[in-house]
C-alpha cells in the first residue's frame, strides 16, 4: 500500500438506536456488542498493523475522551491525537479538521481512510483487497467510498447507483440515494448496480481539503482555524471553539461527495453493518438453533428468532418469536426485533419528557477515568453510591459545600485522605467524611477498590464539587 495511511476514527456519535443499553453518556461505540472488546477497539484493531498503517487520529467529543484513551490504551494501539469537538457539526467538519490535523503531521500527500468507530466488519481478503484498491485511487486524487453489496431491501442505509469502471478497480458513482422505504429497496435491489453507503472513505488530504475548499469553504475555513488554534490538554487537542462552531451542520455527503467530481466507489462484499438497530446487532451475533441470541442471564421456552440482552436480571421469556428484550440496570425495552428501527422515535419521545430524559442519557453505572460509580438508592437528603476505583488511580481532591459522606471499604484497600491527613482503610472498615473538608480516594493496590457511599446532605447533586487538584484537567 506505499506510504502507511493514516487512520481517521469518528468516535462522537450518540447511539440512541440501542437504547436502554446505548446511551449518550455511554454511545454504543464504546460498548461489547459484538465479543469482549468494543466496537471502538475492533476498529483500532484494523488499523493496527504498521506495515499498513500509521497511528490513528480519532474524532470524538470532550465527554468521551478519557473512555477512548482507556481503551485505545488496553489494547495497547498507540494514537496519533486524540481531537476533541467542542461542538457538533456533522460528518464535514469533522472529517476537515482530521484532514488538516494529519496533513500538518505529514504533509499533503498523506491518504487518510476515514472510519467510524461502531460498524461491525469482517476484514477478510476482500476487505484488505478494497482498501489496497481505494489507497491506490485517494493516491492519485480520487476521493474513494465504499460501496456495500446489499444482502437484503434495508431502508436503514443510503445507497449508491454505480457508473461505468474507471479501470483501477473503482467505478464512476451515478448518483446518491436516500434512505428509501420499502419498496423502493426492493425496486433497487432488483434492478442491481445499488450498494449500501457504507459511510467509509479513503482520500488524500489534499485533493480531500481542495474539494472542501471549493464546495464547502464554511466548513473548510472552520476546520483550518479550529486546528491552528487548538490548545493541548493532556492527551489530547481541544480544537478552537470559535472557529469550529461557524462550520455548518452538514454531512460530508451532501457537501462534498454528491457535488465533487473526483469521487469514485469501491464496490464490495466483505460483511459490514453499522449495528444501527437491535435487528442489525442480532444478525451478526452468535445464534442457538432456535434464532436466538442471549448475552447475560436468560431463559427461553418455545421463542424463536429473538434477541436477550441483559445486564443484571435474569429474563424469562415463553411462547414469543421475533423480541427483542433489553434489560438494563435502570430500564427495560421489549419490542418486535423486525420493528426495532422504531426504538429510535421511541427515545425522542422518552427525550420530551421530563420525568423520563434521564434515562435516554446516562447510565446508572457512570464511568470516569478513576473508574466510576453505580446508584444504588436515592431518597430525600440521602443517597447510596457503589464506587469502584482502579488501580493506581484516584480521584480528584475536592470539597462539597452541601453535603457529608461516609465509605465503607468491601473489597480492596483505600487511601483516604483528609484536610491533609492520610489514612489506609481495609476492607470492611469505614471513614467519616464531615461537610466541607477537602478530601481524596485513591487506589494504592493491586486490585479493583470498591467502596459503598452514602451521602446525607441538604444537596446531593454531582455538581456540588469544587475541584483543588486533579490531574485529569477537570475544573
Amino acid at each position: 500500500m506505499g506510504q502507511p495511511v493514516v487512520p481517521v476514527i469518528l468516535a462522537g456519535g450518540q447511539g440512541t438506536r440501542l437504547w436502554p443499553l446505548s446511551r449518550s453518556a455511554r454511545p454504543k461505540q464504546f460498548l461489547p456488542l459484538t465479543g469482549k472488546t468494543s466496537l471502538f477497539q475492533e476498529t483500532l484493531k484494523r488499523v493496527s498493523d504498521p506495515s499498513r498503517y500509521a497511528p490513528p487520529i480519532v474524532i470524538t467529543n470532550a465527554d468521551y475522551r478519557f473512555v477512548v484513551a482507556e481503551q485505545a490504551q488496553e489494547i495497547g494501539v498507540p494514537l496519533a491525537g486524540i481531537l476533541l469537538e467542542p461542538v457538533a457539526r456533522n460528518t464535514t467538519a469533522a472529517i476537515a479538521a482530521g484532514a488538516v490535523f494529519a496533513e500538518r503531521q505529514g504533509g499533503a500527500d498523506t491518504v487518510i481512510h476515514v472510519l467510524a468507530s461502531d460498524a461491525a466488519i469482517v476484514a477478510d481478503d476482500g476487505y484488505w483487497a478494497s482498501v489496497e484498491v481505494a489507497a491506490a485511487a485517494a493516491s492519485k486524487g480520487s476521493l474513494v467510498t465504499f460501496g456495500i453489496s446489499p444482502t437484503g431491501p434495508e431502508t436503514g442505509y443510503g445507497y449508491i447507483e454505480v457508473g461505468a469502471e474507471r479501470g483501477d478497480g473503482t467505478r464512476d458513482v451515478a448518483r446518491f440515494v436516500e434512505k428509501p422505504d420499502h419498496d423502493k429497496a426492493v425496486a433497487m435491489l432488483r434492478q442491481g448496480g445499488f450498494y449500501w453507503n457504507s459511510g467509509m472513505f479513503m482520500l488524500g488530504v489534499g485533493s480531500f481539503l481542495d474539494e472542501c475548499r471549493a464546495l464547502s469553504p464554511e466548513s473548510f475555513e472552520a476546520a483550518q482555524g479550529a486546528v491552528e488554534n487548538a490548545k493541548a490538554d493532556l492527551d489530547f487537542v481541544r480544537l478552537d471553539e470559535a472557529s469550529f462552531a461557524t462550520a455548518p451542520n452538514i454531512s460530508v455527503d451532501y457537501a462534498i461527495f454528491e457535488k465533487s467530481q473526483k469521487v469514485a466507489v469501491v464496490p464490495v462484499s466483505f460483511s459490514w453493518s453499522d449495528l444501527g438497530s437491535w435487528d442489525a446487532v442480532w444478525k451478526v451475533s452468535p445464534q442457538d438453533a432456535q434464532h436466538n441470541a442471549v448475552v447475560g442471564d436468560a431463559t427461553l421456552s418455545n421463542t424463536t428468532n429473538s434477541l436477550v440482552h441483559s445486564e443484571k436480571a435474569h429474563v424469562a421469556i415463553e411462547g414469543l418469536d421475533d423480541v427483542a428484550v433489553i434489560a438494563t440496570e435502570d430500564a427495560v425495552f421489549v419490542g418486535r426485533l423486525s420493528e426495532s428501527q422504531k426504538v429510535g422515535a421511541m427515545v425522542k419521545a422518552l427525550k420530551a419528557r421530563p420525568e423520563t430524559q434521564a434515562i435516554t442519557e446516562i447510565h446508572k453505572t457512570a464511568y470516569r477515568p478513576w473508574g466510576g460509580y453505580s446508584s444504588i438508592l436515592n431518597g430525600a437528603r440521602f443517597q447510596v453510591k457503589k464506587l469502584f476505583v482502579k488501580p493506581g488511580a484516584k480521584l480528584s481532591l475536592q470539597k462539597h459545600h452541601h453535603r457529608a459522606e461516609h465509605w465503607v471499604v468491601v473489597s480492596g484497600s483505600a487511601e483516604v485522605t483528609i484536610d491533609g491527613k492520610v489514612t489506609m482503610v481495609n476492607e470492611n472498615e469505614s471513614i467519616y467524611l464531615p461537610l466541607g473538608c477537602v478530601h481524596r480516594l485513591a487506589n494504592p493496590g493491586k486490585i479493583l477498590l470498591e467502596v459503598i457511599e452514602v451521602q446525607t446532605g441538604s444537596y446531593l447533586g454531582e455538581d456540588d464539587i469544587i475541584r483543588i487538584e486533579d490531574e485529569f484537567g477537570r475544573a
